[in-house]
C-alpha cells in the first residue's frame, strides 16, 4: 500500500491510504489539475485555503498549489508539517516582487501602509502591514481611513481595479501575473460575435481593457458562484483553465468558453505552468517520504504572521 511503485489508476487509492495512516490532507487550488482537484481533502482559492490551513487538524498539510500558497500555510501552522509536491512550482507575480527592492519601495514611502496580495514570498508578507487576496482585498482596502495613504503590491492590475472600486488613490507595484495578463482583446470580441448571449467573467488580476468588457469580476471563488448562480447558459471564462473543472461538475449543461489569450497556442487558454507541475505521482511520493516540506525561519514566520493574521481577523 505504501510502496513507491504505483500506476496513475492506483495513485488515488494509494494517497488516501496514506493520508489516513499519517494524519495528513491535501489542499488544492482551483488551478490545480483535474485529477489532483479529485483527490483532494479541500478545493478552494487563496483565501478559502489560508481559512482552511488555519483551522485544520491534520499533522501534515500537502499544500498542492505553488510556493507562495505553501508558505502561507507553514506561517498558519508552525509546527505543522507542510509538503508541497513540487518545491520549482512558483509564482510570476511573486517573482516581480524582490524582498530588496520592496524594501527600498516601502523606505521611499513612509508614510504609507502596504497592503500585500497574498501572491507573494513569506519574505514580501514580513514587510507588509496586512495581507489580501483578490475576494477581500476592496473591504481590505475600505478598512483603513480615508487620510492613510496606501500601497499596493505586487500586482497592478489588481491594484488599477481596486482603485477603480473604491476611489482610494494607491501607489501601485509594477507586477503582473503572466497568466491573466496574456488574454487578448480582439479574441474576446470576436468570441463575442459568435456568441452574442455570452457573458464574460473575469479575475481582477486581468488587464482593464478585459476587465472593461466583463460583465462580472470577482475571485476565483466568486467567478465559480455567479456562473452558477446566472440564468445565463454561455460564459466565457477570464482565468486558468484548471477552474473549469469545479463548474463542470456544477453546471454540465452550460457551455464555458476559456478567455483565448494573445499567443498561437495549440490550446488557445490560459494555463499556470507552474500549477501543472504538480502530479499525482508527486503527492504520492511528498506523502510516501514527507518531502520537500517547507521550512521557514521562527523570525520569519511571526512576522509574517502578524499581516496574515489581521487579513484573517477581516474576514470572519
Amino acid at each position: 500500500m505504501y510502496l513507491a511503485n504505483q500506476t496513475r489508476e492506483t495513485y488515488p487509492k494509494a494517497i488516501s491510504a496514506l493520508k489516513k495512516h499519517k494524519n495528513a490532507v491535501v489542499l488544492a487550488h482551483y488551478y490545480q489539475r483535474p485529477e489532483i482537484q479529485d483527490i483532494a481533502d479541500f478545493v478552494g482559492d487563496s483565501l478559502a485555503l489560508a481559512k482552511q490551513a488555519a483551522s485544520s487538524n491534520a499533522d501534515i498539510l500537502v499544500f498542492a498549489g505553488v510556493h507562495f500558497m505553501a508558505e502561507t500555510a507553514k506561517i498558519l501552522n508552525r509546527t505543522k508539517k507542510v509538503l508541497i509536491p513540487d518545491m520549482d512550482a512558483g509564482c510570476s507575480l511573486a517573482d516581480s516582487c524582490q524582498p530588496d527592492a520592496f524594501r527600498k519601495f516601502r523606505a521611499n514611502n513612509p508614510d504609507h501602509l502596504a497592503i500585500t496580495y497574498i501572491n507573494c514570498s513569506a519574505e514580501i508578507k514580513a514587510q507588509s502591514d496586512i495581507i489580501c487576496t483578490s475576494s477581500n482585498a476592496k473591504k481590505i482596502v475600505e478598512s483603513f481611513p480615508l487620510t492613510q495613504p496606501l500601497l499596493f503590491a505586487p500586482d497592478l492590475n489588481l491594484g488599477r481595479y481596486l482603485i477603480k472600486e473604491t476611489g482610494r488613490d494607491m501607489l501601485l507595484w509594477d507586477g503582473v501575473c503572466k497568466v491573466h495578463h496574456a488574454f487578448s482583446l480582439a479574441k474576446v470580441k470576436a468570441l463575442c460575435a459568435r456568441f452574442p448571449f455570452a457573458k464574460i467573467v473575469a479575475h481582477p488580476e486581468s488587464d482593464q481593457a478585459i476587465l472593461n468588457v466583463a460583465h462580472f469580476v470577482g475571485s476565483t471563488s466568486a467567478m465559480i458562484d455567479y456562473i452558477i448562480s446566472s440564468q445565463a447558459q454561455t460564459f466565457i471564462v477570464g482565468t486558468e483553465i484548471g477552474i473549469l473543472h469545479q463548474l463542470k461538475n456544477n453546471i454540465g449543461h452550460k457551455v464555458l468558453i476559456p478567455m483565448p489569450i494573445q499567443a498561437d497556442t495549440s490550446c488557445a487558454c490560459s494555463e499556470c505552468d507552474y500549477m501543472k507541475m504538480n502530479t499525482l505521482e508527486k503527492i504520492h511520493a511528498c506523502l510516501l517520504h514527507e518531502t520537500p516540506a517547507i521550512t521557514l525561519d521562527d523570525d520569519l514566520i511571526d512576522r509574517a504572521f502578524i499581516p496574515l493574521n489581521r487579513m484573517l481577523s477581516l474576514s470572519i
